[in-house]
């Protein structure tokens, strides 16, 4: 099945996660079922004459929405006057898949299990310069040219592949495929202009309306009847065809002057054949996709080695606090005497203060809740993604599952925000729940409207239509808001949260601080150690988003998910060790900003990937690509931020309630 590919890439690295994806192999997960197809007219029947299930005899192409790494804008199919087919109705789209901008579409490109075909017209477009609508139309395909768009095609829920050499006899597969491309000025080809010797021409576009296709199967011998597709291939080209109206595939490139003007004709057309492959198998048919991505055979030395290195520095901090607190404690319940209690130092002398409301605590309850959801969010999406369900296979499924589990997990951050702020000595519990129902929501909403409005603007199919954004308020505003007032009423009916210490009356003056004792150079120095631990897999996952390439590393996502957790957590409570032996006992807004400050880093390093790694041209795709990271950079700040809070929480709890205090 689609979700082995990763367990073959990463066998033998991570034992649970192994066990995870094998327990996952004994069925088919819904809507993946395979498609047995036979030739047309054939009979199929198994032992005793008995009917097997249906075979289909046509290959039904679906396009999907046109992309380009030079652009943030996604367009449909039919943005760009391609051949098209009214007269079927779309397949359905997920939630995940409108948000990502897919628009999947019936196509008039269909073929005959088995019936091979040459140079088959599919459709002729004409424009005429002189015409204001037709000159608009031929600009847009000029336009997709000079930034690279790709057809993205489907075959049995298979992207269909353009496989070519690179470097070091290495194949690479795309699964796109691009329009066209552009000789400039200068005579430079540029993007796929470089395939062709024979595209020479300065200023000059080169149209790709011919595609040969090649779709391999494999017959099933002891499942059934009839045969299933594991691969579909394609070369582009280009054919100007000796008679636009009977396109005979010969002829030299389909090209067009810059600078031309009248009437301009380009007949599409493509060729198929079928090849038998026994070596592949359905269940493993992505496996030549994944396996031919760049950089895939060095990220998981690269991944396997920040992980040591994260391991081993979390070990030593364990091992360093871990012994230092036991003298500590040791060697605070030894004093017996007054005079020996006079000369205490350390974190014992701010037992009276360490759980002193903090300032802005309504601020912080609320960013706690939000904090805790995504927290939940993320944790369970990983863990479904590692069984398989959320594979590349399953369009648009990671994107819904997060959507839906974060509305159904209003309860939690509800609950945990009332607790916290009951515990603050907060009484405003109405301002509280609407704040968790509405701040950190309403702030990403409202940047997302923006984003939204722009690509609007802008004709994309990445703009979501009014239908879908009424249906995400109606998330958000009837089960969100609902279940968040649920977990609060919860919240603030439970008694406060008892400390194990009580609080002074009069607050202790906090003594002259260090530099590396002061708030800012402890935050700082804080998100190091956390960012240091994810940006291998954060240059991939903003690959995925940015560049188009798929993301399946999903057990390794996961692990790298649990040594984010433990380092943040070390390294807050490491601080708020030294912040406590120096007489400072605001830890609750430090402990969240010490770890919260690991997505400052990140933003610093998506700024970074923008400007060395993108081609990102045009002042709206900028826009737009900042507007989306800052969303990432803010929830990534309520992630991090909580589970620094709650270890520094669990941390100051756990000392204060072993050692003595008169």
């Amino acid at each position: 099945m689609p979700k082995m590919c990763a367990l073959r890439r990463a066998r033998g690295s991570v034992l649970v996660i192994f066990l995870l994806l094998h327990s996952a192999t004994s069925f088919y997960l819904p809507g993946l079922a395979p498609v047995s197809f036979c030739e047309p007219g054939s009979v199929q029947a198994g032992k005793d004459n008995d009917v097997l299930p249906d075979c289909k005899s046509t290959i039904e192409m679906f396009v999907n929405r046109l992309d380009s790494v030079e652009s943030v804008l996604p367009y449909e199919y039919k943005a760009f006057d391609f051949c098209t087919i009214d007269s079927e109705k779309r397949p359905s789209e997920n939630l995940g898949q409108v948000l990502f901008g897919e628009r999947i579409e019936p196509s008039p490109y269909k073929f005959e299990f088995k019936k091979k075909q040459e140079c088959k017209h599919v459709c002729t477009k004409a424009y005429d310069t002189t015409n204001a609508q037709d000159k608009g139309r031929l600009d847009f395909l000029k336009k997709g040219m000079l930034l690279n768009y790709q057809h993205h095609w489907i075959v049995d829920n298979m992207p269909v592949t353009w496989c070519y050499d690179v470097e070091d006899g290495q194949k690479f597969c795309n699964p796109g495929f691009p329009i066209g491309c552009y000789v400039n000025e200068a005579g430079r080809p540029k993007d796929a202009c470089v395939v062709n010797s024979e595209f020479n021409d300065k200023d000059t576009f080169y149209f790709f309306n011919h595609v040969d296709i090649t779709i391999h199967y494999h017959v099933v011998e002891n499942e059934g009847t009839g045969a299933r597709l594991v691969a579909a291939k394609m070369e582009p080209k280009s054919y100007k065809h000796s008679k636009v109206e009977a396109p005979d595939c010969t002829g030299g490139p389909m090209d067009l002057s810059n600078k031309f003007s009248g009437e301009f004709k380009i007949a599409y057309t493509y060729s198929v054949q079928f090849v038998e492959d026994k070596n592949i198998r359905w269940a493993s048919r992505w496996d030549y996709i994944l396996e031919s991505m760049p950089h895939t055979n060095i990220q998981w030395f690269s991944i396997m080695n920040s992980l040591v290195i994260v391991l081993f520095l979390s070990g030593m901090v364990a091992m360093i606090m871990l012994r230092t607190l036991h003298k500590d404690i040791a060697r605070y319940n030894q004093i017996d005497s007054v005079e020996d209690a006079q000369e205490e130092f350390g974190w014992k002398l701010v037992h009276g203060d360490v759980f002193r409301p903090p300032r802005k605590g309504m601020l912080l309850s609320v960013f706690l809740g939000s904090g805790t959801q995504i927290f939940l969010m993320t944790f369970v999406t990983l863990f479904f993604a590692c069984l398989g369900f959320l594979s590349p296979a399953n369009r648009g499924a990671l994107m819904t599952c997060a959507v839906v589990l974060w509305v159904l997990l209003g309860t939690p951050a509800g609950y945990v925000a009332a607790r916290f702020y009951k515990s603050f000595g907060g009484e405003k519990w109405k301002t509280n729940v609407l704040l968790t129902c509405f701040l950190c929501p309403g702030v990403v909403f409202a940047d997302f409207f923006v984003m939204n409005l722009i690509l609007w603007g802008e004709g994309s199919s990445a703009a979501m239509p009014f239908g879908t954004l009424v249906a995400i308020l109606a998330l958000w505003f009837c089960i969100s808001v609902p279940l968040t007032f649920i977990g609060a009423y919860f919240g603030f009916k439970k008694t406060g949260i008892e400390h194990p210490v009580r609080t002074n009356q009069i607050p202790r003056q906090i003594p002259e601080q260090s530099f590396y004792t002061k708030p800012l150079p402890g935050i700082v120095m804080g998100g190091i150690l956390p960012f240091g631990c994810i940006f291998i897999q954060l240059f991939f996952i903003l690959n995925s988003i940015w560049s188009h390439q798929m993301y399946y590393m999903f057990g390794f996502l996961f692990l790298v998910f649990i040594i984010l957790v433990i380092t943040c957590s070390e390294a807050t409570i490491l601080l708020c060790y030294f912040h406590l032996c120096a007489e400072d006992y605001h830890w609750q807004w430090r402990s969240f900003l010490t770890s919260g400050f690991t997505a400052v880093y990140f933003l610093i390093y998506a700024i970074h990937y923008f400007f060395s790694k993108l081609q990102i041209t045009g002042l709206a795709s900028t826009i737009l690509y900042f507007g989306y990271t800052m969303i990432m950079a803010l929830i990534f700040f309520l992630f991090t931020g909580t589970i620094g809070f709650f270890a520094c929480f669990w941390f100051v709890t756990k000392i204060y309630s072993v050692v003595k205090v008169d």
